[in-house]
């Protein structure tokens, strides 16, 4: 325990992502796309899909990806609006990831801080956090509305970084994307990722650290390890 208590004052604050690493609104989205594409007897290509995950809504756009492969125009309006419907329904069956709920309870116990940064707007992710009850286990909140920048740009991490006056190297990003993985290293914060069922599938060498679950590495383990390897 003597280790695990020098990294506690070592690590002051885990930043999350939410979609995805929070919550795994991407596999639903990802999932809804492709029955889209598959009614259509196309493939959804996963590398174009891939630029869009991590950053601000609209950066990939699967309806005019869809028109390019099929050579001609698309209801949109329909489709997006079938596709919708469809999301929210697999979205409804997502709990909580893996983990989560035990980062949650075990932090105060180590002096950390939890954060969540987010290219997605603050409705969406308090509304989730608030669904599930744990928005405020989180001391600092940042989306797309606080920042003039999307990830892979630092800004979101580093507003969390000014709002709760903790330097970078006593910080921890987890996150599940390139593009997140990017904005921390921007910002100098040593990252973890934790894919989910999509983005494993994505080039996460960008991490300082990759891990199945959070299962796997509790706090505490995590905690030891960036503390051991910083040492």
């Amino acid at each position: 325990m003597n280790g695990v208590r020098a990294t506690a004052d070592t690590v002051r604050l885990i930043i999350f992502d939410f979609d995805g690493l929070i919550l795994d609104t991407e596999t639903p989205d990802y999932d809804s796309w492709h029955e889209v594409f598959l009614e259509l007897g196309q493939e959804l290509p996963m590398d174009e899909w891939a630029d869009g995950i991590g950053t601000k809504a609209g950066a990939f756009d699967p309806v005019a990806c869809l028109e390019h492969q099929l050579g001609r125009a698309l209801p949109r309006q329909e489709i997006e609006r079938r596709r919708r419907a469809r999301f929210h329904e697999l979205l409804a069956q997502q709990p909580l990831q893996p983990g989560i709920a035990e980062y949650i309870e075990a932090a105060p116990r180590f002096g950390v801080q939890l954060a969540v940064a987010s290219s997605a707007t603050r409705d969406w992710v308090e509304g989730h956090l608030d669904r599930f009850g744990v928005r405020t286990a989180f001391a600092c909140i940042k989306t797309i509305e606080d920042v003039s920048r999307a990830k892979p740009a630092p800004d979101l991490f580093n507003a969390v970084l000014a709002e709760l006056r903790v330097p970078a190297e006593e910080a921890i990003v987890l996150e599940d994307s390139p593009n997140g993985l990017l904005a921390a290293s921007r910002a100098g914060i040593y990252s973890v990722a934790v894919p989910n069922c999509v983005t494993r599938r994505l080039d996460l060498s960008g991490a300082r650290l990759r891990i199945g679950s959070l299962v796997d590495w509790p706090l505490e383990r995590l905690l030891a390890h960036v503390h051991n390897g910083r040492a």
